[in-house]
């Protein structure tokens, strides 16, 4: 196991190389650059700006050399935890940025992978044990109707509820008004408690009524196989023969897609975001897309893309650890 993991580490860096010019080149495919969108912008609002002024600009951010040199002089400050400049973000470090909003991000994506799998693995395993009855046609339903509805759509409806039914002062977000910009608290704590339950709920719906109905249809698979029979055959009681041997093969599919999982405990799911105002990743990448920020929206890309090839590593490594047919030498 320890070579196999070595060996992954290793063929982890040429890969990430390859990865980081790859997120540079597609971020450099729209035509223009940051200081066009910026004088497209004071065009729009009914100002102008000299040529001047926009080249002074292009030469402050180094847009006009060579593709390979803005390249290297975006990588060559990953060692030190220097990924550029935001130019959109009023010159400000992308590290800076994207640490404001990581610990958010990353808290809010992993709560709603823990309370989903929480939630789907037991009623997937109790719809598959219960086939057919009018508990699992009640629950598949439910789960169909989850996987139908765009979580998008989920969020603008609850905002209507919250606001037209039950006048929420707030509409989206994670903290009050008062505790938007104020230091962490108890009092701050506790507010973002309170506005905590929608977007798990938003987010988490989805994917629990799909990981509930892949959880069925495995478990359905197996609990028809020899080794199920075999166990029931030998006296063993029936929590044990689904939970100690079915479950533990049935769950491997769902542990196998855990490493796609990862780039969303990063940058989030960006239109919910957006939809319920939540301070993460994911809305600070589009508005670097739009404005073609390139340093901030590369780098987000590239952490996406390497958060993918981890989690496939942690994937194995947890299927080899829940599997003892799996091994890896």
């Amino acid at each position: 196991m320890l070579g196999f993991i070595l060996r992954r580490l290793v063929t982890m860096v040429p890969l990430l190389i390859v990865i980081s010019i790859v997120c540079f080149l597609i971020i450099q495919l729209p035509p223009g650059d940051w200081v066009t969108n910026y004088a497209t912008q004071l065009y729009q609002m009914g100002q102008t700006t000299s040529e001047e002024v926009l080249d002074a600009l292009r030469r402050q951010y180094g847009l006009g050399q060579p593709v390979y040199v803005q390249y290297w002089k975006w990588v060559s400050g990953f060692p030190r935890g220097d990924f550029g400049i935001s130019m959109a973000y009023g010159n400000r470090p992308v590290s800076a940025l994207i640490g404001e909003r990581f610990l958010l991000t990353v808290g809010i994506s992993l709560a709603t992978l823990v309370i989903s799998w929480g939630i789907a693995i037991p009623i997937g395993v109790y719809s598959a044990t219960h086939k057919y009855g009018l508990a699992d046609y009640a629950l598949s339903f439910v789960a169909l109707v989850g996987v139908a509805i765009p979580s998008f759509l989920l969020a603008l409806a609850l905002l209507f509820v919250s606001v037209f039914f039950f006048n929420s002062p707030t509409v989206g977000g994670l903290f009050s008004p008062q505790y938007a910009d104020a230091p962490w608290s108890l009092a701050k704590f506790v507010d973002f408690l309170k506005h905590l339950p929608i977007p798990l709920l938003v987010i988490g719906l989805g994917g629990t009524a799909g990981t509930m109905r892949v959880m069925r249809g495995n478990l359905l698979d197996i609990l028809d196989m020899q080794f199920i029979q075999t166990a029931r055959a030998k006296g063993l009681k029936e929590r044990v023969v689904i939970w100690k041997h079915a479950v533990r093969i049935a769950i491997n599919p769902l542990i196998s897609r855990l490493g796609m999982y990862f780039p969303e405990l990063f940058a989030g799911t960006v239109i919910v975001s957006i939809v319920l105002d939540l301070p993460t990743i994911g809305p600070m990448f589009l508005r670097a897309l739009q404005g073609q920020d390139m340093y901030l929206a590369g780098t987000i890309l590239f952490f996406s893309a390497a958060l993918l090839i981890v989690g496939n590593l942690v994937a194995d490594v947890v299927l080899a650890l829940t599997d003892p047919r799996i091994r890896y030498d």
